[in-house]
C-alpha cells in the first residue's frame, strides 16, 4: 500500500546530484549524433549524463580510482543497442540503468548486464535524470545477487524487473555495506555463453545491420546475440554497419591515409622513425603505436610490417630503460579468438620487451591480448 510518508522518508534518502554544466548543454544542443534513431540518441543522452554526474561524486568520496567500464569512446557501440552504462571500482561493477520517468515503480534491467559474464554487475542502480531541474537523483539499488533472485525475468523485452520497494533506497548503505559485510553474496552465478563462429558472427552483423530494426537485442535468441555483443570487435563492427560508416580497423588504410577518429580516440596512433632506425626489414619507417595503462604503469603496444608478409607486434615499456615484469603475455587470436601456433609470448623475468611475428595475408585478421589486462582494455579486430 503506497504511504506519503514513507514515500518522503525514502525521498530525503535519496542521492540528489546536480548535473554539470556541460553536460546539460550538450544535451540540449541536439546535435547531430552518432546513433541510427532519435530514441536511441535520447536514452544515450541520458546514460552521458548520469556518467557525468554520478562519477565525480564516486572519485572524490568513495573510490578516487573508479572509472567509466569500456572506453568512452566506444560507449556509442554499446547505447546503440542496450539502455545502461557501468563504472568499475575496487574490483567491483556498478551498473546504472537510467529513467527519464518521474513516476518511478519499478527497476527494469536489460537481460545483459545481468547475464553476460563480462559485463555483469555487482550492484544494479536506478537513476532518475532531469535535465530541466539539471539533478539526478539515485532512487535506490540492489545486488546482482537480489537482482536475479527476486526479479521478475520478462521474455518479451529480455529484461529482470524489480519493484521500487525493493530497493535499497539509500545509496550510502551499499558503501557501508562493503566496508562491514565483506562477505555478502553479490553476484549470482552466470552460465558461459557458447562461442560463435566467424561465419555466425558475420551472418548476425549482416542481418541486424538493418536500421530500421530498431531492438536487435531482440531479432535473435539470447545467447547469439549476447556471444555477438561480448565480443567486443564484433559489437563495433556491428555499430559501424547500422550507421553505414566506413571500416575502421584495416591497418594498411591507417598507414597509407591516416587512422580511423575511432581508432585514435580509443588512443591508437603513428610514429616515424629515423630510416637508420627504422625496424622494418623492408625500410618501412612507419609503426602504428597503442599507449596501454597496465598496473598503473605506461606501455606501448606496436605494430608495424617487418616484411612483405611478416608483421610484428610488440610491447615494451613507455619509460626509457624501463622493463616488462616477469608474467606478462601478449598473445594474438583469430577474429573468432581462436589459438594459433606461436601466438604467445610470455615474460618468464623481466625483459626488455615481448614480441611475436607472424605471417598475414590481404584480409586476414587479428585480435591481440594482454595479461595483465590493460586499463579500458577492449579486444580489436585489426584487419591487414
Amino acid at each position: 500500500m503506497f504511504s506519503p510518508a514513507s514515500s518522503m522518508i525514502t525521498d530525503i534518502l535519496q542521492l540528489h546530484l546536480a548535473i554539470p554544466e556541460a553536460s546539460v548543454e550538450r544535451f540540449w544542443q541536439q546535435q547531430p549524433s552518432p546513433f541510427s534513431a532519435n530514441g536511441i540518441r535520447w536514452t544515450a543522452s541520458l546514460n552521458q549524463i548520469c556518467l557525468d554526474a554520478l562519477l565525480p561524486w564516486i572519485q572524490e568520496v568513495h573510490a578516487s580510482k573508479a572509472r567509466v567500464w569500456k572506453n568512452p569512446a566506444s560507449l556509442s557501440s554499446i547505447w546503440e543497442v542496450v539502455n545502461g552504462s557501468a563504472i568499475d571500482f575496487d574490483h567491483q561493477r556498478l551498473v546504472i540503468i537510467p529513467t527519464a520517468a518521474a513516476d518511478f515503480e519499478e527497476l527494469r534491467v536489460p537481460q545483459e548486464w545481468a547475464d553476460l559474464p563480462s559485463w555483469a554487475g555487482d550492484y544494479y542502480v536506478s537513476v532518475y535524470v532531469n535535465p530541466d531541474d539539471q539533478e539526478i537523483r539515485v532512487l535506490g539499488y540492489v545486488t546482482h545477487h537480489m537482482l536475479k533472485q527476486r526479479g521478475q525475468y520478462d521474455a518479451y523485452d529480455r529484461t529482470y524487473s524489480l519493484e521500487a520497494d525493493c530497493l535499497i533506497g539509500d545509496f550510502n548503505v551499499l558503501w557501508t555495506a562493503r566496508r562491514l559485510c565483506a562477505d555478502e553474496v553479490r553476484r549470482a552465478e552466470i552460465a558461459p555463453l557458447p562461442a560463435l563462429s566467424l561465419e555466425q558472427a558475420d551472418s548476425l552483423i549482416h542481418r541486424l545491420a538493418d536500421a530500421s530494426i530498431l531492438a536487435p537485442r531482440l531479432a535473435v535468441p539470447f545467447q547469439q546475440w549476447g556471444a555477438l555483443l561480448e565480443h567486443d570487435g564484433w559489437r563495433q563492427r556491428l555499430y559501424q554497419r547500422r550507421l553505414g560508416l566506413p571500416e575502421a580497423w584495416s591497418v594498411q588504410q591507417w598507414l597509407q591515409t591516416g587512422i580511423s577518429d575511432l581508432a585514435q580516440q580509443l588512443g591508437w596512433g603513428t610514429m616515424d622513425l629515423q630510416p637508420n632506425l627504422a625496424r622494418g626489414a623492408n625500410g618501412a619507417a612507419r609503426v602504428l603505436v597503442r599507449q596501454l595503462t597496465i598496473a598503473g604503469k605506461l606501455y606501448e603496444f606496436c605494430v608495424f610490417q617487418q616484411s612483405e608478409e611478416v608483421w610484428r607486434f610488440e610491447l615494451q615499456s613507455a619509460s626509457i630503460g624501463g622493463l616488462i615484469p616477469g608474467g606478462f603475455k601478449l598473445r594474438l587470436l583469430t577474429e573468432d579468438l581462436m589459438p594459433f601456433e606461436n601466438n604467445e609470448d610470455i615474460a618468464t623475468s623481466a625483459i626488455e620487451q615481448l614480441y611475436l611475428e607472424v605471417c598475414l595475408s590481404p584480409g586476414d585478421a587479428l585480435t591481440w591480448e594482454i595479461e595483465p589486462l590493460p586499463d579500458s582494455y577492449e579486444r580489436e579486430i585489426l584487419r591487414f
